[in-house]
């Protein structure tokens, strides 16, 4: 199963602040070829990271890819988008640590893209289709991935807190109904924790303006964008850890109380089992070879 490779059609730009590091920054997105990926460029540093499982560097309440001691922070919410927008190919210039959080969704670069506009390259890129059952569990918390001909995300949270609570959603991935039910989903945090994240050097660009905040009675600083905004965002960042893998994935993905350290130890496992895979499709056709 393959689909279209496609990258951005004329460069765009947007600026904001870090979540965590409270640093402007700029990013850019700049088109690439067919092949080359999707890469974070540290523009300030001229260090390139590819947006690969293998970069990862850091999953302290948000994904960190790196190299070489350089890393670019908060990189899901971005990828999500750029894996809604069927987006394989593409240079992220930034001229420091983290991708601007804007809103706390994805949809200002949902909205970058449709601005830059998409095109085709002339390549196409092979899906990652598993064949078996992969689960990873850490206590109560799992995550599951089943055959299937598409992707198919249904995650459940549980919070002990009057305005989440549990909340459950089933989500068809595709790119019309991101756009719609996911994208303006925004992150949040609790009141009582930013002290302990801001003392652990993180949150330190977060505000009413960019993600729900709620405190032990409910949301500061309202209204929500959906009843259960906060399931929806979860399967937002999941979506943006998915795109670590580096091309398409289809399957059934049933998620509980996971966050960005289970995402990634699952999407680790996917790629170990395709690797296995491919390893032996390549010595049964050495062995066919052989015989012929």
């Amino acid at each position: 199963m393959h689909v279209k490779r496609k990258s951005i059609s004329t460069k765009v730009s947007i600026t904001g602040i870090g979540l965590h590091s409270g640093i402007y920054t700029k990013v850019e997105l700049h088109p690439a070829h067919a092949g080359s990926g999707i890469t974070f460029v540290r523009a300030d540093l001229g260090i390139r990271i590819p947006a690969l499982q293998a970069s990862t560097t850091a999953l302290d309440h948000a994904t960190t890819v790196g190299r070489d001691d350089v890393s670019v922070g908060t990189v899901e919410h971005l990828l999500s988008a750029l894996m809604a927008c069927g987006i394989t190919d593409l240079d992220i210039h930034i001229n420091g640590p983290e991708v601007p959080i804007i809103d706390g969704s994805a949809l200002p670069f949902m909205h970058l893209i449709d601005a830059a506009g998409v095109r085709e390259l002339g390549a196409d890129v092979r899906v990652l289709r598993v064949k078996e059952p992969i689960e990873v569990v850490d206590g109560n918390r799992s995550i599951r991935i089943t055959p299937s001909n598409r992707l198919v995300v249904k995650y459940k949270i549980d919070f002990d807190h009057p305005t989440i609570g549990k909340q459950a959603l089933a989500f068809d991935f595709h790119h019309d109904s991101f756009l719609k039910k996911i994208a303006p989903a925004r992150t949040f945090g609790f009141k009582q924790d930013v002290d302990k994240l801001r003392a652990a050097g993180l949150a330190r660009g977060g505000s009413i303006e960019n993600c729900i905040v709620l405190d032990e009675r409910g949301v500061m600083n309202g209204p929500l964008r959906y009843r259960d905004e906060f399931v929806r965002h979860k399967i937002l960042d999941l979506i943006g850890d998915l795109a670590l893998i580096g091309r398409p994935v289809v399957g059934e993905i049933t998620a509980y109380r996971a966050g960005h350290s289970l995402h990634s130890r699952f999407v680790e496992k996917i790629l170990r089992a395709a690797e296995a895979e491919e390893d032996a499709v390549s010595i049964g056709a050495a062995a066919a070879e052989s015989f012929a």
